[in-house]
């Protein structure tokens, strides 16, 4: 079976380090740019009628390797389950399913763009299929995520030193903090001195971690 790239998504993550775990995590806004092979209109005729949507993506920044058992972030890295127990990018197929907001549908100079929110994906990304978000068969309140579950509790308070307060615009600041609320260092460090960097609209925000507060110290871009 050959797979197609049908589209690519433009986001604010230039790298990995720093996107949501999951989508729909934090309310980030992405653009789906179809390839001119499938830019045709009728292909997304209808598509307006739907809030959500499922995307099957690759992962294009993770290594070609795969492996049975992997460590979840959520678990400290330390304990292995099965990679099929998890949505671990190293997997037989590097492949990403994401349910997405759509937001809007725009015509452009590149043809009809999809606009959504709740992306978790690296600027760029390579996107092989859209389908449609059925609540009536796709929602199940009742679901249980096993160790999973423990993510949704976990959130910082963000707090930003003088300098770094008044760098970024409203609606900006309010993506970014939602970002970093979620903790994006892996979860076996645990070093307040320690400061780490994520790029983020092509900004490079540098912040340290101390116990449930996130400060970020400075930000550097255009």
């Amino acid at each position: 079976m050959e797979i197609k790239e049908i589209a690519h998504i433009r986001t604010p993550f230039n790298d990995k380090f720093g996107i949501p775990r999951q989508s729909g995590m934090a309310d980030i806004p992405g653009r789906i740019v179809f390839c001119e092979k499938y830019r045709a209109k009728e292909a997304l005729r209808g598509i307006e009628g739907f809030s959500h949507l499922w995307i099957i993506w690759g992962f294009s920044q993770s290594e070609e390797k795969h492996s049975l058992t992997v460590r979840p972030p959520r678990l400290g890295g330390n304990k292995r389950v099965g990679v099929f127990a998890t949505r671990s990018p190293y997997r037989p197929n590097s492949l990403g399913l994401s349910s997405v907001r759509l937001t809007g549908v725009e015509n452009t100079h590149e043809g009809t763009v999809l606009l959504v929110e709740g992306v978790d994906m690296a600027d760029g990304t390579p996107v092989y299929d859209i389908k449609p978000y059925l609540s009536y068969t796709d929602s199940h309140p009742d679901a249980q995520g096993s160790f999973a579950d423990d993510a949704l509790a976990h959130r910082l308070n963000i707090v930003f030193l003088p300098e770094a307060e008044n760098f970024l615009q409203k609606e900006m600041k309010e993506n970014v903090c939602d970002i970093l609320s979620l903790d994006p260092r892996p979860s076996y460090q645990d070093d307040p001195q320690r400061i780490y960097g994520v790029s983020i609209y092509d900004f490079d925000i540098r912040f340290t971690v101390d116990g449930d507060t996130l400060t970020v110290k400075e930000i550097k871009g255009e």
